[in-house]
C-alpha cells in the first residue's frame, strides 16, 4: 500500500535525490555505490620506466619489474609502461567486465599491439571495457599493456594549473583491478542526473522543474539498490518524462563531439602526439557503440602525427571520415594565432592544411575552426574565402574582459569587404560535458534570439585532450526532445551552417577585426620566439624568391619544394596559438627555438644553392678573385641603401633594381653626407639632408625634423625614445595578460650607465652609442644610426634583461594630433582610435601591429618601424612600442637573457602612403643580400616590378602542382582602388589567375602584353596568379 502524500520541501527533496547519486555521501546504500559489482585483482602487474617516449614494439622488449597498486612513478615527463596479466573469473559469465585503472598520469591501453583506449582520470576515463557480455568462448586470460605518461591532462604545473612544471613530481597508480560494471545502474544514474539538474537549473516555480523533482523523488522511493528487479520500473518513470516532447518553437542545439588538443602548451609537442592518439582512439571506440555520434577535429598537423606514428588507428579514423562521422574541420595546418603570423604565413596555414585534407580525405574543409585564439585579424575573411571557406566557428571572444560581443551568429566582413558566416557557440566553451545547465545556457545566451533559433554545443574534454565520454552521449540522448529543455540533436558543421544560411537575411554584420579584450600580453611575451618567427618568415620568403629566379634562369636547377614544405610546416607549427604568443612552458620554448634553428640552417643552405645556380661562374674561388659585390634585392621596388661590405668594416651606398640584383665595384656618392656633431653638454646632433635629429645625453630624441620643411615631430619639452618600465602583475593569466592598471605604474628610465659617444662620425653613416641602467639586474645598450639618403632614424638595441613582473616599453611623444592611428596587419592596415571615449576604445589600451604603425595629421606624420615587435599602443599623441615582459608562469624563465632588436622613427611629409612608409618598413625587415663576385661591370637584372606604389608583390614561388609554373601573390596596400601593371623579364608564356590554394579561376586567363600584366585592385585585395613558364 502506498504511503501518505507528503508536502514536499524543495531543498530536502532535491538534496535527497542528490545524495542518492553522491560520490561522497552514503555510498554504502546509494545508487552510486552499486555502479561496480564484484572485483578481482590482476594476476600480475609489472612495469619499466624510461625518460623517452618510445614506440610499443620497443617497449614490450624491455625488462619489466613487479609493481603494486599504490606505488608512485616519475619523475615528470618520464613514461611508465605497465604489463598487466588478467584472468576474468568464470563466474562472471554474461557480465560486462572492465579493467578499472586510475593513475595520476595519462594512460593508453595497448591490446594485440594496437592502441585501444585512452585512460585519463581528469577526463573521466578510468576503465577499459574488456567485454560487454562475457561469453564462455571468449578468452578469459589475456595480457594488456598500459603506457602511462608522467603528466596529467594539463601537464604538471606546480601549485597551480599554469605554474611552471614541477620536475620532480611523482604519479601514483591508485587502482588496477578487474570489475563487473553494472550498465543498468549507469543508465539510472544518468536518468537521475538529468532529472536533478532539470529541478536545479530550471526556475524554482517552473512546472517542469517541479515535475522533474517529484519524478526523481518517486524513483528513489521505488528503488531498492540491492534489488536490480526494481530498476526497470524506475527507468520507465524517467523515460515517461523524457518522452514528453517540445513544441515547434523550441530552440535547437546542434551537438558535436569535440576534443581541443593544444599542439603544445603546458606539455611539449611530443606529448601532444600521444594526447591525439589517446583522445582519438577513445572517439573511435565511442563511434563503434554509438552510431549517431559525430565528432569534429581540426589541425592537419595532428592528423599527420597520428598517420605516421599510429597507422592502425589512422586507418580506422579514415573509415569513419568516409562515413561522415569523424569530420575534419578548420582547413589549417594548426590552430594558429590569429594576430601575429604574417599574411603569407596565414595563407600557408590554409594551403598546407587544405591540401592535406584533400589528399588524405578527398575533400576540402568548408569551415574555418579556431575556437581558442586570442583575437582575429580583419584580413581573415578574405583569406578564408580565397581558400574555399565561407564559414567560421570560434568562441574565444566570450573571454573579453570589458565588452560583451553582441552576436552569436552573424556575418563578418573583413578589410577588403569579403564576408564569411560566423557562429560563436553560446555555451561559451568548446569543452562542454553534455549537462542540462550547459544546454540551458546555450539556449539563453544566444544573442540573436528572434533571428536565429539554432546554435551549436561542442562537447568533450579539451585543451589537454580527452574528448567525449559515453556519459556525455547518454546525457545528450535524454535531451533529444524533452519538454522544458532545448531540443538537442547530434549534428555536423555542414548541417548547422546550412540551417544558418537559410536565415542569412536575418543576420547582422560585424565589420573589421574581432579583438579579444584579454591576453594582450601575448603580443610581447617570449620576445625571442617572436623575433625568430619574423626572421624565419623573411628567410623562407627570400629562399622562394631566389629559388624561383634560379628556376627560370638555369634549366638544371631543381626547385627545393619538399624541403621548403618541411620548413614551412615547422614554421606553421610554431605559430600555434600557445607557442608564438609565448603562453607555453619552457620545454615548448626550447622545442620551438630548435625548430627555428633548423629553419635558419636549412634555409641558409637553400639560399646558397639558389645563388650558386644564378651566379656560379661569377662566384670567386678565393678571396683574391672577389673584385665586385653582387647585391640581391628580394623586394619589388628599386632600393638605394647603405650596406656593409661582406666580411669588411667598410660601407657602401648602392642602388639595386626591383626584385633582382646588381654588381657593384664602387660606392655611390650621396648628395648629402651624414654629419654628426657632439655638443659640450654631451648631446649630439645628426643630419643627412632629409632629417635632422638632436639627442640629449640620455639618448632621448629631443628633436627630429624634416630638413626641407623644418617640420618638428617631437613634442616640445619631451623626449622621444624614452624607455619606461611598468609593474606587470595580472590577475591570473601571467604570460597572457597585461592589465590596464599597469599604466598607473609608469617609471621613466633615466639612469645613465655610459654616456653618449660617437661611433661613426658621418659620411655614409653616423652613429652614437649609450647605455642605461634599468635596475641592478638589467641594462639597455643602444646605437642610434642615421644613414645617407635614409628617411628614418634607426635604434639598434640590446637589453640584458633579468626582471620579474616588469614591462619595458619605449615611448615617442609626438607633435601630431589625430583621432586615429594606423597599424599594419596582414596584407594591409587598419585604424584604431587614439582616445578612450568608450569602453570599446579603452579596452584596446594595448594592441598588436606588424612592421609599422603611423600617427598622421593632414600633410605630416610619424611612423614607427620595427624588426620583431608586435605589442603597441598610441594614446593621444604618444606612440609606444612594447619591448619586453617578465612573466613567471607557465615559464619561470620567460624573456630572461639578452635581447637584440631594432626600431626606427620616420617623420614624413604627406600621408604615410605618399611617403612610402610601407616600402621602408619592408626594407627595414628584408635586408639586401650581398655576395662577393668576380668582375662583373654593369651587371644588373630585374625579374619583376610594379608600376604602382600601392601594390606589393608579396610572394614568388613555384606552383604546388605545376613544375612549369610560378605563383605570384600581390596585394593592394594603400586602401585604394587602383589599376597596376606587373612587368617581368621572366620567360612567361601564359598567366592565369588562381585562388590562394592555387586552383585556377574559371575564365581567368590574363592578357600578356609587352607592358606586362594589367591588374585592377580594390582596397586591400589579395590576388594570386599562375605564371606558366616557357620551356
Amino acid at each position: 500500500m502506498a504511503g501518505p502524500q507528503v508536502l514536499k520541501h524543495r531543498r530536502t527533496t532535491l538534496e535527497r535525490a542528490e545524495k542518492f547519486l553522491s560520490e561522497h555521501h552514503f555510498r554504502d546504500c546509494n545508487l552510486r555505490g552499486r555502479l561496480f559489482g564484484a572485483s578481482c585483482p590482476l594476476v600480475s602487474l609489472s612495469c619499466f620506466s624510461t625518460p623517452r617516449r618510445i614506440p610499443y614494439d620497443e617497449a614490450v622488449r624491455q625488462e619489466f619489474r613487479p609493481v603494486k597498486v599504490g606505488e608512485s612513478f616519475g619523475p615528470t615527463w618520464w613514461t611508465c609502461w605497465f604489463k598487466a596479466e588478467l584472468s576474468i573469473p568464470r563466474g562472471w559469465a554474461g557480465k560486462e567486465v572492465h579493467l578499472l585503472w586510475e593513475s595520476d598520469g595519462e594512460g593508453m591501453v595497448w591490446r594485440d599491439a594496437q592502441p585501444v583506449q585512452g585512460l585519463t582520470k581528469e577526463g573521466e576515463k578510468t576503465s577499459y571495457v574488456l567485454t560487454e557480455d562475457l561469453k564462455e568462448a571468449e578468452p578469459h586470460s589475456l595480457t594488456v599493456y598500459v603506457e602511462v605518461a608522467c603528466n596529467g591532462l594539463f601537464g604538471a604545473g606546480k601549485d597551480s594549473l599554469i605554474g611552471p612544471p614541477d620536475p620532480d613530481k611523482k604519479f601514483t597508480l591508485n587502482k588496477a583491478e578487474l570489475v563487473v560494471f553494472h550498465r543498468d545502474v549507469h543508465e539510472l544514474l544518468v536518468d537521475f542526473e538529468i532529472l536533478v539538474d532539470m529541478a536545479k537549473f530550471l526556475k524554482e516555480d517552473n512546472q517542469r522543474s517541479l515535475q522533474a523533482l517529484y519524478m526523481a523523488n518517486q524513483m528513489v522511493n521505488l528503488l531498492d539498490v540491492m534489488d536490480a528487479s526494481t530498476f526497470p520500473a524506475a527507468r520507465q518513470l524517467a523515460s515517461s518524462l523524457f518522452g514528453q516532447r517540445n513544441g515547434d518553437s523550441q530552440h535547437t542545439i546542434h551537438a558535436m563531439g569535440h576534443c581541443h588538443i593544444d599542439s603544445a602548451w603546458l606539455w611539449p609537442y611530443e606529448e601532444s602526439i600521444r594526447k591525439c592518439a589517446r583522445s582519438w582512439v577513445t572517439v573511435v571506440r565511442l563511434m563503434e557503440k554509438n552510431p549517431e555520434f559525430t565528432f569534429v577535429c581540426s589541425q592537419a598537423q595532428q592528423f599527420e602525427w597520428v598517420r605516421t606514428r599510429y597507422p592502425g588507428l589512422y586507418a580506422q579514423i579514415q573509415d569513419f571520415v568516409k562515413e561522415g562521422r569523424f569530420i575534419p574541420v578548420g582547413g589549417t595546418w594548426v590552430e594558429m594565432d590569429g594576430n601575429l603570423p604574417s599574411g603569407e604565413s596565414m595563407v600557408r596555414q590554409f594551403l598546407q592544411g587544405q591540401r592535406f585534407f584533400l589528399q588524405q580525405f578527398g575533400s576540402l574543409c568548408s569551415e574555418f575552426w579556431l575556437p581558442d585564439t586570442f583575437g582575429y585579424s580583419a584580413q581573415l575573411p578574405q583569406l578564408m574565402r580565397g581558400c574555399g571557406i565561407r564559414r567560421f566557428l570560434t568562441q574565444k571572444l566570450s573571454w573579453s574582459l570589458v565588452n560583451t560581443f553582441p552576436h552569436s551568429s552573424f556575418f563578418w566582413e573583413g578589410l577588403d569587404g569579403s564576408r564569411v558566416l560566423v557562429h560563436f557557440p553560446p555555451g561559451d566553451s568548446y569543452g562542454l560535458e553534455g549537462r542540462v545547465e550547459e544546454m540551458l545556457k546555450t539556449m539563453s545566451n544566444n544573442r540573436d534570439k528572434g533571428r536565429v533559433n539554432h546554435s551549436t554545443a561542442l562537447f568533450g574534454f579539451g585543451d589537454g585532450g580527452g574528448g567525449p565520454t559515453q556519459k556525455m552521449l547518454d546525457r545528450l540522448r535524454r535531451m533529444r526532445d524533452t519538454d522544458g529543455l532545448p531540443r538537442v540533436q547530434m549534428s555536423t558543421p555542414d548541417r548547422f551552417f546550412s540551417v544558418l544560411e537559410r536565415e542569412e537575411t536575418q543576420l547582422c554584420t560585424w565589420v573589421g577585426e574581432l579583438f579579444l579584450e584579454l591576453h594582450n600580453g601575448t603580443y610581447t611575451t617570449q620576445a625571442q620566439i617572436k623575433k625568430e618567427n619574423r626572421e624565419c618568415e623573411r628567410l623562407l620568403h627570400d629562399v622562394e624568391v631566389l629559388s624561383s629566379f634560379a628556376l627560370t634562369q638555369k634549366s638544371t636547377f631543381q626547385y627545393p619544394s619538399l624541403k621548403l614544405q618541411h620548413l614551412w610546416r615547422l614554421l606553421l607549427l610554431n605559430q600555434f596559438h600557445d607557442v608564438l604568443p609565448g603562453s607555453c612552458i619552457q620545454l615548448v620554448v626550447e622545442d620551438a627555438r630548435r625548430y627555428y634553428a633548423e629553419i635558419r640552417r636549412e634555409a641558409s643552405v637553400l639560399q646558397k644553392d639558389a645563388v650558386q645556380a644564378l651566379f656560379g661562374k661569377l662566384l670567386p674561388t678565393g678571396p683574391e678573385t672577389a673584385k665586385s659585390l653582387l647585391v640581391l634585392n628580394t623586394l619589388p621596388w628599386e632600393r638605394t641603401e647603405v650596406i656593409s661590405r661582406t666580411g669588411e668594416d667598410t660601407l657602401a651606398l648602392l642602388k639595386v633594381p626591383s626584385m633582382g640584383y646588381a654588381a657593384m665595384e664602387e660606392s655611390l656618392t650621396p648628395s648629402c653626407p651624414v654629419t654628426v656633431t657632439k655638443q659640450a653638454d654631451g648631446s649630439v646632433s645628426m643630419e643627412n639632408g632629409a632629417i635632422a635629429a638632436h639627442l640629449d645625453s640620455l639618448g632621448r630624441v629631443m628633436s627630429l625634423r624634416l630638413v626641407h620643411t623644418g617640420r618638428e615631430s617631437v613634442q616640445e619639452g619631451h623626449g622621444a625614445n624614452q624607455f619606461v618600465m611598468f609593474d606587470d602583475i595580472p590577475l591570473y593569466w601571467d604570460a597572457w595578460d597585461v592589465m590596464d592598471y599597469h599604466l598607473e605604474t609608469r617609471k621613466p628610465i633615466t639612469t645613465l650607465l655610459k654616456p653618449l659617444e660617437v661611433v661613426l662620425a658621418g659620411g655614409l653613416r653616423g652613429s652614437v652609442k649609450f647605455s642605461l641602467q634599468i635596475s641592478e639586474r638589467s641594462v639597455i645598450t643602444q646605437e642610434v644610426i642615421l644613414d645617407a639618403m635614409c628617411p628614418y632614424l634607426r635604434f639598434v638595441t640590446e637589453v640584458d634583461w633579468a626582471e620579474a613582473h616588469k614591462f619595458l616599453k619605449v615611448e615617442f611623444p609626438l607633435r601630431v594630433r589625430s583621432m586615429n592611428a594606423t597599424y599594419e596587419i596582414q596584407f594591409g592596415h587598419l585604424q584604431r582610435p587614439t582616445h578612450w571615449n568608450t569602453s570599446w576604445d579603452w579596452a584596446r589600451f594595448e594592441v598588436w601591429s606588424h612592421k609599422w604603425m603611423d600617427l598622421s595629421e593632414h600633410g605630416f606624420g610619424v611612423a614607427l618601424l620595427n624588426d620583431c615587435k608586435y605589442g603597441a599602443s598610441v594614446h593621444r599623441d604618444v606612440m609606444s612600442l612594447s619591448l619586453l615582459r617578465a612573466p613567471k608562469s607557465p615559464d619561470a624563465t620567460a624573456d630572461i637573457g639578452r635581447h637584440q632588436f631594432s626600431y626606427a622613427m620616420m617623420p614624413h611629409q604627406g600621408s604615410f602612403q605618399e611617403a612610402g612608409v610601407i616600402q621602408w618598413a619592408y626594407n627595414f625587415n628584408f635586408p639586401l643580400h650581398t655576395v662577393p663576385a668576380g668582375s662583373a661591370p654593369g651587371l644588373a637584372w630585374s625579374a619583376f616590378s610594379v608600376d604602382s606604389p600601392a601594390i606589393v608583390l608579396e610572394t614568388v614561388k613555384q606552383a604546388e602542382d605545376r613544375l612549369d609554373s610560378l605563383v605570384v601573390r600581390l596585394y593592394e596596400s594603400h586602401g585604394s582602388t587602383v589599376v597596376a601593371w606587373l612587368q617581368t623579364s621572366l620567360p612567361i608564356k601564359d598567366a592565369i589567375e588562381c585562388d590562394l590554394l592555387e586552383q585556377p579561376e574559371p575564365s581567368s586567363r590574363l592578357l600578356l602584353t609587352e607592358h606586362g600584366l594589367k591588374f585592377s585592385f580594390t582596397p586591400f585585395q589579395v590576388r594570386s596568379v599562375l605564371l606558366i613558364l616557357r620551356q
